[in-house]
Order: C-alpha cells, then sequence, then structure tokens
C-alpha cells in the first residue's frame, strides 16, 4: 500500500459520503497543529476527515436512519479492507491504520457513536450521556495517544477531556440539535428535576429550569475538566503535551462562557483571544 499524503482527497461524487462542508477550522480545539509532530499531523487529518464525514452522514436531516446506518456501515466495510472507492475517508483512513500500525478500533468506536445518532434521540441520564461520550469522544483521544506511542495510563485523563469537550459541544448546539434532528443530549432525568421538558430548546431564549440544567451538567463538566488536568504531564510527546494543554484551556474557557451565555439565542463560542490565552497559558505552563 503507497503512503498516506497530505494531497487532496478525490472526488466525493458518487459515494456513500455526504460532507456537509464543515472543517477542521470550525472546531473548538485545535486538530493536527503545527504542535503535532509533522509526520504525524496527516494521520491525524485523515482520522479527522473519517469522523467528520461520518459525522456529516448521522446529521443530514435529508437521510432516513437506516439510510444513514447503511451508509456508516459501508465506510467500517471500507475500513476492514472491502473493494470499493465510495468512502474516499475510509479509504485514505485505511491507508492510515496500515502504514501507523494503530488499531482499527478507535474508528469502529465513532462509527457506532454515530449510528447511535442515527437512530437514538433521547438520553436517560448522566451515565447514559457518558457511555455514549465513550464511543463518540474517547476514541478520539486515544486515537492521538496511540499515534504518538502513549502510556495507557494516559487514557483515564484523555477520556475525561474528550468527554467533557463533548458535552460542551452538545450544550453549544442543543436548540439546533433539537429545532433540525428532534435529537435532544441532555438527559431526560436532569430535565425532569427542573420542571423542565425538552420543548423548552424551540424558545428563542433558555427559560430558567432550563438554565438550571445547563448550569448543573456544566458542574459536571467541570469535573471531567479537573480531572483531565492531569493528562499534560503525563504525556511524552512535547508536542502533543503542549496541544493537550491548550485543549483544557479551551474547555475551561468555553465552559465559562456556557455559564453566562445562552445557547437557545446565540451560539456560544470561544473567540480568537480565547485561543491565543489558552496556547500561551498551556504552553507556558508545560514548559515551568
Amino acid at each position: 500500500m503507497t503512503a498516506l499524503t497530505a494531497e487532496t482527497p478525490p472526488s466525493e461524487e458518487g459515494t456513500v459520503e455526504t460532507p456537509s462542508g464543515k472543517g477542521r477550522s470550525g472546531e473548538n480545539f485545535p486538530v493536527g497543529s503545527w504542535l503535532i509532530r509533522r509526520d504525524l499531523r496527516v494521520h491525524v487529518h485523515a482520522f479527522y476527515r473519517f469522523a467528520r464525514n461520518a459525522d456529516d452522514i448521522a446529521d443530514n436531516p435529508a437521510l432516513n436512519p437506516d439510510d444513514k446506518v447503511r451508509r456508516l456501515d459501508r465506510m467500517a466495510a471500507i475500513l476492514d479492507g472491502a473493494p470499493g472507492v465510495d468512502s474516499p475517508a475510509a479509504t485514505a483512513m485505511r491507508a492510515s491504520l496500515a502504514e501507523t500500525g494503530v488499531t482499527a478500533q478507535h474508528c469502529h468506536d465513532v462509527l457506532h457513536a454515530f449510528r447511535l445518532d442515527a437512530t437514538k434521540l433521547r438520553y436517560r441520564d448522566w451515565d447514559d450521556l457518558m457511555e455514549y461520550c465513550r464511543y463518540s469522544a474517547a476514541p478520539v483521544g486515544r486515537q492521538l495517544l496511540d499515534l504518538h506511542g502513549e502510556s495507557r495510563n494516559t487514557w483515564p485523563a484523555s477520556e475525561a477531556l474528550c468527554a467533557a469537550l463533548q458535552v460542551l459541544n452538545h450544550l453549544q448546539d442543543c436548540a439546533a440539535d433539537y429545532r433540525a434532528l428532534d435529537r435532544v443530549y441532555l438527559p431526560l432525568d436532569d430535565l425532569a428535576a427542573m420542571d423542565c421538558t425538552v420543548e423548552a430548546l424551540a424558545a428563542p431564549a433558555a427559560s430558567s429550569g432550563l438554565r438550571r440544567v445547563i448550569d448543573s451538567l456544566l458542574d459536571r463538566t467541570d469535573i471531567l475538566i479537573s480531572t483531565a488536568r492531569d493528562l499534560p504531564p503525563r504525556v511524552s510527546a512535547r508536542g502533543l503535551r503542549w496541544e493537550s494543554a491548550v485543549i483544557v484551556g479551551l474547555a475551561a474557557r468555553l465552559a465559562r462562557r456556557l455559564r453566562h451565555g445562552d445557547p437557545l439565542a446565540t451560539r456560544v463560542k470561544l473567540g480568537k483571544n480565547d485561543f491565543a490565552a489558552a496556547f500561551l497559558t498551556g504552553i507556558l505552563a508545560r514548559k515551568r
């Protein structure tokens, strides 16, 4: 198999993939930034593109659940070596795995999460949501750590960070997910405890009950971020150690913004100053 390159991928026309046009620049955290070893960046980008295109299938409102699952299954088959060129992202990911020797399990785990997105619209409680994050978020950190040959004693802190980022993203997009896809990640038990229902997500602004739900979820997310602060000191690769420190800082900043912002009224997001501050704080802290 030929070595993976960073060249422009083949045309998406006629594939099972339905790219939305979203890219790395729209994420809350750096994806394969210059902090990552140059020879590994292309593999980070391949994994991102694989997960991004699978996510786009799960989030496509024009597809029914069965069609979404069929397309995701096809990506899995090509990842595992099935012939065909109808999933360029899976083909590129297969080449990346062959070149690096990283297990395909992390890719299959995220595909499992996207199958859930296609078929599951509600989450019972926090534990149910964390089980989803086990497949949707944790594999992202594991993939990066395995690419760098890191010890698996980094996994617990990494999984806390990835789960925190996932919950923060759910809170950012809670209104859009409900309005466009009837998908609600806010646990039903938390909503009921505040005398709130999922219909509150259709309002132009958060009600007092929904605000309490959001704050309660942020309380638990802050605990995850606190656990995640143990990740950078455990990472051996300097660039990945620095990048993980930056991401922990960005997670804390986004959580604070969500404390003071209303995700129903507008999309609460990080600005350039947040990225700059998190970068300087993370790098300086790791140097010390």
